[in-house]
């Protein structure tokens, strides 16, 4: 076998997210515990007993492809966002999409298994990073023996970002679902510009959950100034 054969893979569910687009999604699973998401199996994967004991765990690993940024070219080094993407790292020490082979890794917690009488096992998921629609290759259970190293070293990441004081002024906040108002913030406060672009005078828009969110930024305080249905 030549060592750069290329290896089919399936899709074997999607990700059901309120993040339609990039822009917006955390860069890191587990940073906006909120969050909740969908694990859908695909029609040939819809069996229950593929899933037994999965509910057993409180926390599962997922494989899925970046299928936002596929691309058949690679550069060995990347700007993480994490300084400023002013600085170039190796592309196999960072977490950036933009690699030989578009897979990510996102630990989750598992909320609980729905079984659905026509999409079969539905996976109901929390904290994810994942845009709408992701195509999940596979699904493991996280150990925590095994999987958690409190002694880790996490180098140039080692420790979470500081996040932004986020305002949503009454007028914005109605405008929000209750059961959302908790998750977008915390998505807000984590800062969804990308990292070469800085300035209090310009708006952003990010779409979640069917609304259209606009923002300002001004040094480490965001404020929404806008929210619309999509």
């Amino acid at each position: 076998m030549n060592n750069s054969e290329a290896i089919a893979m399936k899709s074997i569910a999607r990700m059901h997210s309120d993040f339609p687009s990039k822009f917006g999604v955390p860069r890191q699973s587990g940073l906006v515990e909120d969050l909740r998401a969908r694990i859908v199996f695909e029609p040939e994967y819809r069996i229950a007993e593929a899933v037994r004991g999965l509910d057993q765990f409180s926390h599962i690993w997922l494989i899925w492809q970046f299928s936002a940024t596929l691309r058949e070219t690679w550069s060995p080094t990347v700007r993480p966002p994490r300084l400023g993407g002013n600085a170039r790292m190796g592309v196999f020490a960072t977490r950036s999409p933009f690699r030989p082979n578009s897979i990510g890794l996102s630990c989750v917690r598992l909320e609980r298994v729905e079984h659905h009488p026509s999409l079969g096992p539905v996976l109901h998921v929390l904290g994810g990073d994942l845009m709408d629609q992701t195509p999940i290759l596979d699904l493991k259970p996280y150990l925590p023996y095994t999987d958690a190293h409190p002694e880790a070293q996490g180098g140039f990441a080692n420790q979470a970002p500081e996040p932004l004081e986020v305002e949503i002024p009454p007028r914005w906040l109605a405008a929000v679902p209750e059961h959302l108002r908790a998750p977008l913030a915390a998505v807000l406060a984590q800062d969804p510009r990308p990292s070469y672009q800085s300035g209090s005078q310009r708006v952003y828009g990010m779409e979640f959950a069917g609304l259209e969110i606009k923002f300002q930024v001004e040094e480490s305080r965001l404020r929404v100034c806008g929210v619309f249905p999509k």
